[in-house]
């Protein structure tokens, strides 16, 4: 397949099935990957373990931004990438307090103090 394609600096081609229940609903999904490393540096086994270490940057981001910051929902065009790194900043700093993200929004809408020690590292 490699040969064929016109993808510089492709070294192998794989395919991977995705099956996800939500209920009783089971969806099932292909999809193929096109990587740099041959055979021999990312047998199937790494290969899996690098497709589900990206997704988990993706679950562990991307969604929260998407879902716990609305972040779907802003329209700023302006400044979208200083909004982003603001975004990720807020999440480390929840994280770093150990909170869930959708509980310490509704703490530091509520006590707003609390919201200033955590950016300025103070403990209330």
């Amino acid at each position: 397949m490699v040969p064929h394609l016109e993808w510089p600096g492709a070294a192998q081609v794989a395919r991977i099935w995705r099956e996800r229940r939500i209920g009783d609903k089971v969806s099932t999904e292909v999809a193929y990957i096109v990587t740099s490393l041959d055979a021999v540096e990312a047998p199937p086994a790494r290969l899996l373990g690098l497709v589900r270490a990206h997704w988990s940057i993706e679950n562990r981001l991307h969604h929260v931004r998407d879902v716990s910051m609305d972040e779907d929902r802003c329209r700023s065009r302006a400044g979208a990438r200083a909004l982003a790194c603001l975004r990720n900043h807020a999440l480390a700093m929840i994280r770093g307090r150990g909170l869930p993200v959708r509980e310490a929004r509704e703490n530091f809408r509520e006590d707003r103090a609390e919201a200033i020690a955590a950016v300025t590292r103070r403990i209330l």
